[in-house]
């Protein structure tokens, strides 16, 4: 889109925006589209593929997440099971050491790993056991265990006999419970939790090299003790090796087949063609297009159309040759036409001279005078026009109003004192300008010779406000508002004056109070 500006690319349609893309541009984007449904049906593919591998992992989660429940539940209600058996001995008979030796036998492979157990009244007399390492949770009596989550430490369990006169409580470190909980065939990395309804949890298992972005499938299983459950939690692998290279393959793919096709029209269509191209452009008259470059395109196609521009470059070479030989013809005999004009216009003026000098009435003389200064206008300017004619440049006003000047003082009446001031920059002005302006200066020092023989005039040329225009101007004493003006203007000058300004294509001002006349002129440039 080169050459628009930001407004305009702003304003285009789509449409419109293709259509001004290159044909290479055009032909991947028309392949992208072409080939996109394909990439998104294999990205579909693979997302579903994923999606149920996924649902299975999650199931596989589910079945790891019971196990788990189900190991700590039996240890755990084993464990509690027993503690209320010699719960209930002791509340019987205080005294009754085998029972509490047996709860202390069931607990003494425990109490490797760092569980403890605790029997005491109601009152805190510890009764079998140790002393727990911390605050047991308030069991219902003859309800349920009750389950509390010692943060980072392990689990406290409670329990009270039917009226509440003995209690029981059980702790069990984090190593234990780890050992316990861990699933027996599920080879996943997984973390798992035991949560309480209070908010605590205790962390059994963590999932190695885990990271803020990684996303995790977690499921939860009560306990059946207190509040106490259970949550697996297994990193949901998003964005694997397997799964990352499975969903880029068909973009890959889409994008590489695109290309392929792309370079292969381009490097036998449109590279070709853009070669072509530059030959053609490069062509200059006279010059044929080399064989040698033709051959080289890789398509045949192109090259029938090279070999046809070739022989485009071969006619051209003759019609050329026909063209220069004619236009050698017409410069002669255009030289030849300008050259006999200039003559006859020499001819003329020396046959206005001729009768001039015989003419016996002063009157005569000055009409044929009057005659003879227009003719040498015109020839003034046809002589300019065919001097700068190889150039094509303009006619200089400096050269033509100071020939135009010399020739009406030569002309001017006998014992005349006319004066002609030149004040020109160097304006170059076209073949039509300068006859007008040559024909109106004519008029205009006629007009002052009329009312004074002895005028002084000032002729100039000046710039203007705009590149392409300067303001000629005449001023005179002569010219000065008065009756002997308005009478020679009413006669027959101001009809020609305002007929020139009209071919000049601008108004004729003239100031009454200074005696001026000026008008805007068009230029061609500078000399």
């Amino acid at each position: 889109m080169n050459g628009l500006t930001a407004g305009q690319r702003a304003g285009m349609t789509i449409g419109a925006r293709f259509a001004r893309m290159q044909t290479g541009a055009k032909i991947f984007l028309i392949l992208l589209g072409a080939l996109l449904p394909f990439a998104i049906i294999a990205i579909l593919a693979t997302l579903t593929t994923t999606r149920q591998a996924g649902l299975e992992a999650r199931s596989q989660l589910r079945v790891a997440a019971q196990e788990s429940s189900r190991n700590l539940a039996i240890e755990l209600v084993g464990d509690m099971t027993v503690l209320t058996t010699a719960m209930n001995s002791l509340a019987t008979d205080p005294g009754d050491a085998p029972s509490c030796a047996r709860a202390g036998g069931v607990f003494a492979q425990q109490s490797a790993a760092g569980a403890t157990f605790a029997i005491s009244n109601r009152s805190g007399r510890l009764w079998c056991g140790s002393p727990p390492p911390y605050p047991a949770p308030t069991a219902i009596p003859g309800g349920q265990a009750a389950g509390r989550v010692v943060t980072d430490k392990g689990v406290m369990l409670a329990i009270a006999n039917h009226d509440g006169s003995v209690r029981g409580s059980a702790f069990f470190p984090t190593a234990f419970l780890a050992r316990i909980a861990r699933p027996g065939a599920f080879g996943s990395d997984y973390a798992e939790t035991i949560r309480s309804a209070d908010g605590k949890q205790l962390t059994l298992r963590s999932i190695e090299h885990d990271t803020l972005i990684d996303s995790h499938s977690s499921v939860i299983a009560p306990l059946n003790i207190g509040d106490l459950t259970v949550e697996l939690q297994m990193r949901r692998d998003v964005l694997t090796s397997p799964i990352l290279i499975a969903m880029l393959l068909p973009l890959l793919m889409w994008i590489a087949a695109a290309s392929i096709a792309w370079l292969v029209v381009d490097r036998l269509l449109i590279q070709p063609l853009r070669t072509l191209r530059a030959r053609v452009a490069a062509y200059r008259p006279g010059e044929a297009i080399d064989s040698a470059d033709v051959r080289s395109l890789p398509a045949q196609e192109i090259r029938e159309l090279g070999e046809t521009f070739r022989s485009l470059s071969r006619t051209l070479i003759l019609h050329e040759a026909g063209l220069a030989e004619g236009l050698v013809r017409q410069t002669k005999l255009t030289r030849e036409v300008h050259h006999r004009v200039k003559n006859n216009l020499q001819v003329i003026s020396s046959l206005i001279n001729l009768h001039s000098r015989g003419a016996k009435a002063e009157e005569t003389a000055h009409a044929y005078a009057s005659i003879q200064r227009r003719v040498d206008a015109l020839s003034v300017v046809h002589r300019h026009h065919f001097a700068e004619m190889e150039d094509h440049r303009g006619l200089s006003l400096r050269a033509v109003i100071g020939e135009l000047a010399s020739n009406i003082r030569a002309t001017s009446p006998e014992g005349a004192r006319l004066g002609i001031l030149l004040e020109v920059e160097p304006y170059l002005v076209n073949q039509d300008v300068a006859i007008a302006i040559a024909f109106l200066l004519t008029e205009i020092v006629e007009l002052a010779i009329g009312i004074n023989p002895t005028a002084q005039l000032r002729l100039s040329v000046r710039a203007d406000t705009g590149p392409d225009t300067a303001i000629l101007r005449a001023s005179s004493s002569a010219l000065v508002d008065g009756e002997p003006l308005r009478a020679a203007l009413a006669q027959r000058y101001a009809r020609v004056m305002e007929g020139l300004s009209r071919q000049l294509r601008a108004p004729l001002h003239h100031d009454p109070l200074a005696g001026s006349y000026e008008i805007a002129i068009a230029v061609t440039g500078k000399d």
